[in-house]
């Protein structure tokens, strides 16, 4: 049985060990993360090179995602490093102390405006929520708090409003050299920390296009705002994240398991890909089995038809990467044996503009009524392969591309499987036979299997699929 979610690494420190790469590969990961909000762009060079040359000798797609730091505000730094507060001590967030002056009773802020933005009675959270203040009140620069929840803060922990609201500029200097770097390096999608609404997706899509990349464009849904705005974040999107570390601290806790439902819902029904992401298997960091809670949440995405499931620390700085991979990888395949993950009723009463979007649609009716082994989709965008992967089906879909960056598109989509293949050098007939060779080669299928093929009767062209055949190996 193949995995149809789509599993993403995050590489790092752990992940640069001698041989590491290729075992996450082998075990099952689909796309790499290159977090831009840690490490020196050397590093990152050298990981995105590492990957497509494993991915070369492994002869597998593995897509590439960059991930932006975003406008994330932090505190500045502690003369010792790090403090511990006590709850009820008073505690001074100060936006002119100096950079390394913090102490325990105050500490500076790379975010000069936020006494502007807060007042007396905001709650404000600290370290992904470990560290509650209540503010008392703002004098000038200085905001005065009281712990309520203490504990140990250390340097450059991020800061975040109950409810949201706070509003720093959206891309950072950094953030705008490293869309140019993520251009450079032909990445397949970069995801776009703390947006607030469907312009900032707008602007990061220009700053790609200015910089010569035609990577998607991933929202990280993790600011309260942009949950009100969320049909028309994904509208602009060519993917969204439910990021749930800060977005779990804006909204509270207890309110995440809806959200995150009701992301994945409206993400599936506008027809894009969405990853599941933060925390998902955080205890591997230390330990080489999982918790059961964590067995649960990733089940639970899975059964909720999320495109992807993504790994964080436990893979670029966890002890046991490999081992994260291959217990994320054991549950998405128990959760995906459960029928409800293969039955669909997605858009069977509409009606459709595209003949595209129709022939995509029939397909998958088709493949879920008779006995299919395999969908064959020959694509040169990748969407007919991403409408045919909204629909749930046990049924394989591979897409078919002569454009690597189309390939690298559908790594994300659910139950896709991108295959290197050059229609030019076809014509009519020959190309189905062409590509049903290609798939026996690769023991996708076997002599005897009946398919389903989609593909454009002007091959080589962007005219889109509008022809469907059932064929016998």
């Amino acid at each position: 049985m193949l995995k149809r979610t789509k599993i993403i690494a995050t590489l790092g420190p752990a992940t640069d060990k001698p041989g590491m790469l290729r075992s996450l590969i082998i075990a099952g990961v689909d796309v790499v993360r290159i977090n831009l909000s840690h490490g020196e762009i050397k590093d990152h060079h050298a990981r995105i090179e590492a990957t497509r040359a494993m991915a070369l000798e492994l002869g597998k797609e593995v897509g590439i995602m960059a991930d932006l730091q975003g406008p994330k505000i932090r505190i500045a730094c502690f003369q010792e490093g790090k403090i511990q507060l006590v709850p009820g001590a008073s505690f001074v967030i100060d936006s002119d102390l100096p950079k390394n002056a913090g102490n325990e009773q105050k500490v500076g802020v790379d975010y000069k405006k936020l006494p502007e933005e807060v007042k007396a009675g905001d709650t404000l959270l600290l370290d992904d929520g470990l560290i509650v203040l209540s503010v008392e009140q703002v004098v000038g620069t200085e905001i005065h708090c009281v712990v309520k929840l203490g504990g140990k803060l250390s340097n450059h922990k991020g800061i975040n409003r109950r409810g949201g609201g706070l509003t720093a500029k959206f891309l950072t200097t950094k953030d705008k050299e490293d869309i140019k770097f993520a251009a450079k390096m032909n990445v397949d999608y970069v995801a776009v920390s703390f947006p607030r609404s469907a312009d900032d997706i707008r602007q990061t899509r220009h700053l790609l296009e200015a910089a010569g990349s035609r990577a998607g464009v991933l929202a990280k849904i993790e600011r309260a705002e942009a949950v009100q705005a969320i049909d028309e974040i994904i509208e602009v999107s060519d993917g969204v994240m439910v990021a749930r570390g800060d977005l779990g601290v804006e909204i509270g806790y207890a309110e995440l398991p809806a959200i995150q439902k009701h992301i994945i819902s409206r993400a599936r029904a506008l027809d894009r890909p969405v990853v599941t992401a933060t925390q998902m298997m955080e205890s591997m960091v230390h330990s080489p089995i999982p918790t059961r809670a964590e067995v649960s949440d990733v089940a639970n995405a899975v059964l909720d038809n999320t495109d992807a499931v993504m790994l964080s620390a436990e893979t670029a700085t966890g002890q046991f990467p490999d081992k994260a991979v291959e217990a994320m990888v054991e549950i998405c395949l128990a959760a995906e044996r459960q029928k409800i993950t293969q039955v669909s009723h997605h858009r069977l009463e509409c009606r459709f503009t595209r003949v595209d979007e129709s022939i995509a649609m029939a397909a998958m009716y088709v493949a879920n009524h008779i006995d299919t082994r395999a969908i064959v989709a020959l694509t040169e965008t990748g969407s007919t392969p991403l409408w045919m992967s909204r629909i749930r089906t046990a049924i394989p879909i591979y897409g078919l591309s002569r454009y690597p960056e189309v390939r690298g598109r559908m790594t994300l989509y659910r139950g896709v499987y991108p295959v290197d293949f050059d229609t030019q050098s076809y014509a009519g007939a020959d190309i189905t036979e062409a590509a049903l060779a290609k798939l026996l080669k690769l023991q996708a299928i076997q002599s005897g299997d009946q398919v389903v093929v989609t593909h454009s009767a002007a091959p080589n062209t962007q005219s889109g699929a509008n022809t469907m055949k059932i064929v016998t190996v």
